[in-house]
């Protein structure tokens, strides 16, 4: 059965789709409280839920008796450091080059369980989407990172195509994935996880390891304005790469 999205979240989409279309940009005000409850046939009430949250996540601004507007802060800083493999390498002071192996378009019918979850893309959505057009959700890259001639990670990355519609288009021989992200769109907060896995014959040939050996993979989602942006596995050889810091 199709799950129902509750009227507020659908006004706080909505909201979200206007700023992230430049529609309402930073410092604009929105559509009264009234002029939305109208355009969604719901209460008022229904109306201050959705606009608390995105407040509360520091989407949006209330000014007591001024109206909404787009929150300034939010959309004019990046909230986290996200890593990049290429200055790592360069800091290193190994020779780095990109690999491109592959870019497309993911539409409706394409998007996988592991895709729908991360992006929060219900059976509803998928149905609005249809493929007709061929309209892409999200774009996705695969690219191997290699230092002195070795390969040192394999790439594989989701974007939302809405958000960051010219993603598809960069050359990633030349322009960093997260370099790019960063720059397009305010990052505010992010989640990773790291575990160890077997290799699959893809990844296996990518980094020139025998299919199953010991790799690393880090998974990262990130966020901007409550959404995620960008889901990314990383894949790393066991022998080649390993993850420190200090406490």
């Amino acid at each position: 059965m199709t799950k129902t999205i509750p009227a507020y979240q659908r006004i706080k989409n909505a909201i979200l789709d206007n700023i992230h279309s430049g529609k309402w940009q930073a410092g604009n005000a929105i559509s009264t409280e009234m002029a939305l409850a109208e355009e969604f046939g719901v209460s008022r009430m229904t109306v201050n839920r959705a606009l608390k949250e995105l407040s509360e996540e520091r989407v949006l601004e209330r000014r007591q008796g001024s109206g909404t507007f787009v929150a300034q802060q939010q959309f004019n800083h990046t909230f986290v450091e996200v890593r990049n493999i290429a200055e790592d390498l360069k800091s290193a002071n190994r020779d780095y080059e990109a690999k491109v192996v592959s870019k497309r378009a993911v539409t409706a019918s394409m998007l996988d369980d592991e895709l729908r979850r991360k992006f929060g893309i219900d059976e509803s959505t998928v149905t609005a989407h249809t493929d007709v057009n061929g309209a892409p959700i999200l774009y996705e890259v695969k690219i191997i990172h290699v230092a002195d001639d070795q390969p040192i990670q394999f790439e594989e990355r989701w974007v939302d195509a809405k958000k960051v519609p010219e993603f598809i288009e960069q050359d990633f021989t030349v322009v960093n994935t997260s370099d790019y992200l960063v720059a397009k769109i305010p990052l505010e907060s992010g989640s990773y996880t790291i575990r160890a896995l077997a290799a699959p014959v893809e990844v296996a040939e990518a980094l020139q390891i025998v299919a199953q050996s010991p790799t690393l993979v880090l998974r990262r989602q990130t966020y901007s304005a409550g959404q995620v942006v960008t889901f990314v596995k990383m894949w790393h050889a066991g022998d080649r790469y390993q993850f420190s810091g200090e406490l």
